[in-house]
Parts: structure tokens; sequence; C-alpha cells
């Protein structure tokens, strides 16, 4: 089974070195591909240098300019998709999700438990670390707006450590993915959830970065809070269903009735 771990990055030299190392020697087999938004601290040229001595294990996408989270991971699954990657996941590079718990979001999915596996803070057993009271009531009240508006039975919609089946990411017509800073993935799961696909959550701790700078600023919070809704609203009326060729008539009745 080939796994592939999307990282996105801008300026992580403080964390790119150690987080490739920490998933290249994983007890299972994760490639990884770094998406880069152009970093000016030369965040890029670490990974070409780990890229040379791990010969088809590593990967870069260099970018420039700083495109959004949300583009660089649809860039990400794009290109794992291209090259026959069966299992897709997403992290953070700056250790806020623990690279070991990789191999528990591939075993629901390996397993068939999940098509789409979520690192979950809210569910029993996920817990947050280092984070001041007011962010975590922020994080956990937008967890629970979204699923109010949403109606998806995910406790932790806004998480950013994930994994999915290739299968599910070719489901999903990816260019109707309208968001790119934090309510990225909510979109991402909704869609998912949208065409039937199974959604199991993973208890995993989140611990706040402790090296380099966080990305998050008010615009991120305000696209979140608002475009949720919005996206609710356009669900009545649009599908997220890729086209599906007439050629594969048995494809499509099984994506007709996941709608």
């Amino acid at each position: 089974m080939k796994n592939l771990v999307i990282i996105p990055t801008y300026n992580e030299k403080e964390n790119i070195l150690k987080i490739l190392a920490a998933v290249l020697q994983l007890d299972m087999v994760f490639d990884i591909l770094v998406v880069d938004d152009g970093s000016p601290d030369g965040t890029a040229d670490l990974v070409k240098g780990v890229m040379a001595e791990n010969k088809g294990r590593v990967h870069i996408l260099e970018r420039k300019g700083k495109l959004g989270l949300g583009t660089a991971y649809i860039a990400g699954f794009e290109w794992g998709i291209q090259n026959f990657y069966e299992f897709i996941f997403e992290m953070d590079a700056d250790f806020s999700h623990n690279p070991k718990d990789l191999i528990r979001l591939a075993d629901e999915l390996h397993s068939g438990r999940g098509e789409v596996a979520v690192g979950s803070r809210y569910v029993k057993g996920g817990a947050v670390k280092n984070w001041p009271l007011d962010r975590l009531a922020l994080s956990y009240g937008a967890s629970l707006y979204v699923r109010i508006i949403t109606w998806m039975p995910v406790k932790d919609p806004t998480a950013g450590f994930v994994g999915y089946s290739a299968k599910v990411l070719k489901s999903i017509d990816l260019k109707k993915i309208r968001f790119v800073g934090y309510a990225f993935q909510i979109e991402m799961k909704f869609a998912s959830r949208s065409l039937g696909w199974k959604i199991k959550e993973v208890p995993i701790t989140f611990i706040d970065r402790e090296l380099g700078t966080s990305k998050m600023n008010s615009s991120i919070i305000s696209e979140a809070v608002l475009g949720v809704l919005q996206m609710k609203i356009k669900s009545f009326t649009n599908s997220y269903a890729a086209a599906i060729p007439n050629t594969n008539n048995a494809s499509k009745q099984k994506l007709e009735t996941r709608n």
C-alpha cells in the first residue's frame, strides 16, 4: 500500500529536517511531498538535501509566494493521485501533529473502517497541550459552530491532521473547493461527507508549535466563520462530485448511490 504525507511549508527551517527524519524513521513506510510556498528562509534547500539522500521517498513542489494552505494541499492531492498513491495524508511541519500517529490514521484507512481518517482533539482520548484558555475556547467553539451549521457528525471538523483514501479525493471535484485557509479543512470533510464517504476520528494529542511562527490570523478565522454558512447554503444546489467519464459506468453508478 502506497502512503504519501503532504507537508505544506512556509519558513519552516527550524522544523523541516526533524519532521522529515521522524516520518522516514516510522515502522510503516510513508513517502513525503513537501509543498513549499517560496520560503525565503531556505526551507526548500534543506528539503532538497534530504531528497538527495532518500531518492524516491522525499519530493518537493515549489510554488512562488504564499498561495494558501488549501491550494497547497490540493496541489499535493493532485500530485499524489498522478503518482498512484493509494492513501494521502495531511500533516503540519511544526510537530503539532505527532508523526507516530500517522500509523494509527493509516490503520483506519488500510482496514477499510474509514475512508477519511481524522486526527481528533475532541473525541474521547484526544487532548490539546500548550494552548492558552482563550485559544482553546475559540477552537472548540468553532468546532461546535461547524457541527451545528453543517450537521456533520465530526467532533473536530477543523482538524488539519487527516488521511484520505485516494478514491475519496478522486470523487471530489477539487476545483469546487473554494477555501484556502482555516476553512479548507472543514470544506474537505464536508465534501467527503456529502458524497457518502465514511469519516473516522482517531484521538490525538495536539501540541502547539515550539519553533517557528504560527500562520493563524484574523482573516483566516473570518473565512471559517462566514464561509461555513455560505458553504452549507450552496450545498443545497451544488454537488462536490467530480465528473465521471461515460466509459466508466460502474464507477458512475457507485458515486451516484453515495449522493
